[in-house]
């Protein structure tokens, strides 16, 4: 998903419309859940296509991976928790990767109605929230005002990806938060579901995407595997958080 910066209407969309992943979040955003059987569904990488994802639902996990599928059942992960075990996750990152923090996936109806309110922030590309965005997702957009800015791309399972920074001093506890999110929904196309994701511990940011019209559906860890997979029989691994020193809101 992208925007034409000049009129603030949508553009193309849909690059991640057959993989497996965004038709599971498809599904959940329209209320239907994959059964609950913990079972772990292992799929190629979700567009773009530079990280690894375990994405769980409830008594159900996706891995997408460029490892191979019986490797990945050979460490005995199940969709009840067993696919986050850290153990995994290290084995799946490889002694070089690293592993993200576990995120709570969320979910809401891209609006197409944008007022003009959020104007394209170039000067930004080097901000740590924007780093991040561009780091996981492709085709990231920036776009904001006085009080703060959100970040738009094509992100988990190739659908529209929003995450939301509030750059006014004394701007916290004002609903802020809340008015981007929800002016960053009127700038993604009306078919787009739109993914976010939130640290669980990060209550402010949950609230305002909450409050915004996100629906939590499942979490979502991304894995930046070692370049060199030859010894697929490596279980060490070094746990690092790519985030920005301040969380989104």
């Amino acid at each position: 998903m992208h925007m034409n910066e000049r009129d603030g209407s949508s553009g193309s969309t849909a690059v991640g419309s057959g993989h497996r992943v965004a038709a599971l979040l498809r599904a959940a955003a329209a209320g239907s859940f994959p059964p609950v059987t913990g079972a772990v569904e292992v799929v190629p990488r979700c567009p773009p296509g530079n990280v690894d994802w375990v994405v769980s639902f409830t008594g159900h996990a996706v891995v997408a991976s460029a490892r191979r599928d019986r490797d990945i059942h050979a460490r005995g992960p199940d969709g009840y928790g067993g696919a986050l075990a850290p153990t995994f996750l290290l084995w799946l990152a490889g002694d070089d990767g690293r592993v993200g923090c576990q995120d709570v996936v969320l979910v809401a109806s891209g609006q197409g109605r944008a007022d003009g309110s959020l104007s394209p922030r170039h000067d930004l590309d080097g901000h740590a929230r924007v780093e991040h965005a561009r780091q996981l997702r492709s085709d990231v957009h920036v776009y904001g005002d006085d009080t703060g800015f959100v970040t738009l791309g094509i992100g988990l399972g190739g659908l529209a990806e929003m995450s939301v920074e509030i750059t006014a001093e004394h701007g916290r506890g004002r609903g802020l938060g809340r008015s981007l999110i929800r002016r960053g929904l009127a700038l993604a196309d009306p078919a787009d579901v739109v993914v976010a994701q939130v640290t669980p511990g990060n209550a402010r940011s949950l609230r305002a995407f909450l409050a915004a019209g996100f629906v939590p559906v499942g979490s979502a860890v991304a894995i930046t595997p070692q370049q060199d997979r030859s010894d697929a029989g490596r279980t060490g691994g070094r746990a690092a958080a790519s985030r920005p020193e301040r969380e989104s809101t």
